[in-house]
């Protein structure tokens, strides 16, 4: 199906072209994530990716669903993406469905969404995690797969990779 279809919404005409950077994010993928724990060990999941355009194509709303090896839901959320083309920003949010808790994705105080070659780049302050700082990759973006690569910090100086997503284009 094509993944601007009625399936996933459509891009308005008159939305910001700057939308378009995240874009990839339309349509289902399947997930292989993996996660460092304390001990050095990788410990993997499996997950859903589900983006779609809404509000009339102005607004990217992508679902992301992390199982335990028994299948629970161990991560739930939504993240809803617009871009004001007035301020030349990006609004971005994580609604934690689990805890009912809404983040700041990429807020202009810790500078904003950037790109960096094939690369997309933010920072969010952390909630609930264990860490201050999370600061959240998007690379090898293709038709058919892309990397999320999720790094700790207490300082905003020193990061340390802690989480790796493998996402697989399904349709």
């Amino acid at each position: 199906m094509d993944q601007t279809g009625e399936k996933f919404g459509k891009v308005n005409p008159n939305a910001p072209a700057a939308l378009s950077r995240f874009a990839f994010l339309i349509g289902r993928w399947r997930c292989e994530a993996k996660v460092l724990l304390d001990s050095g060990e990788w410990q993997r999941f499996a997950a859903t990716w589900l983006g779609r355009f809404i509000l009339d194509g102005y607004v990217i709303a992508d679902e992301y669903r992390m199982m335990d090896s028994s299948g629970e839901l161990i991560v739930l959320g939504l993240n809803l993406r617009t871009y004001d083309a007035a301020r030349q920003s990006w609004n971005m949010k994580w609604l934690n469905a689990l805890s009912g808790t809404w983040v700041d994705l990429g807020p202009e105080e810790l500078g904003g969404v950037t790109v960096d070659g094939h690369s997309i780049i933010y920072l969010l302050k952390e909630p609930m995690a264990a860490h201050v700082y999370t600061r959240a990759t998007y690379t090898s973006v293709s038709e058919t797969r892309f990397t999320w690569r999720g790094e700790k910090s207490e300082d905003r100086k020193v990061w340390s990779e802690f989480m790796v997503i493998e996402a697989y284009r399904e349709e």
